[in-house]
């Protein structure tokens, strides 16, 4: 087994890239990838006839300036765009909701567009049926408040 492992570092080498695949699969920090270019260059400099010491030197040599070059320019790319956006949960801030039980300091539920998040209000009793807005996320409970518009009360002009 050794002696065709010595004889075929080809299959080392493309091992060692779908290992290092499946890591970055896992881990998405662009870090294993570049190692898995490393092993790429590896891989056709063994076709290219090359000893296993100068692939060796291959490998560290790509994935080195990989690391330092590709990947901070991969990551300004992917981190492009405006920094306010917010993503996840803080997308939710601002967004109407509507009380679906009577919502307390101590607590109560809210549905925000299609989900029921449980709620508080940031100040005085909710009651059910009575369109609010999302003021914060506090980990897994939605911080509402009556509308600016709602709480002026109705217009009369």
């Amino acid at each position: 087994m050794f002696e065709w492992l010595g004889e075929n570092w080809w299959a080392l080498w493309l091992t060692a890239f779908l290992a290092f695949a499946v890591v970055e699969m896992i881990t998405l920090d662009l870090f294993f990838i570049m190692l898995g270019g490393g092993s790429l260059a590896a891989l056709v400099a063994d076709f290219a006839g090359a000893e296993p010491w100068l692939q060796v030197v291959v490998f560290c040599i790509v994935s080195l300036l990989m690391v330092a070059f590709v990947r901070p320019l991969a990551l300004s790319h992917l981190k492009k765009g405006p920094s306010d956006q917010r993503t996840n949960v803080d997308r939710l801030i601002g967004e109407p909701a509507l009380v679906m039980e009577a919502v307390t300091s101590d607590g109560g539920l809210v549905k925000i567009g299609g989900d029921i998040w449980s709620a508080r209000s940031a100040a005085g009793v909710l009651p059910a049926g009575q369109k609010v807005v999302v003021s914060a996320i506090d980990g897994a409970t939605a911080v509402v408040s009556v509308p600016p518009t709602a709480a002026a009360g109705p217009d009369t002009a």
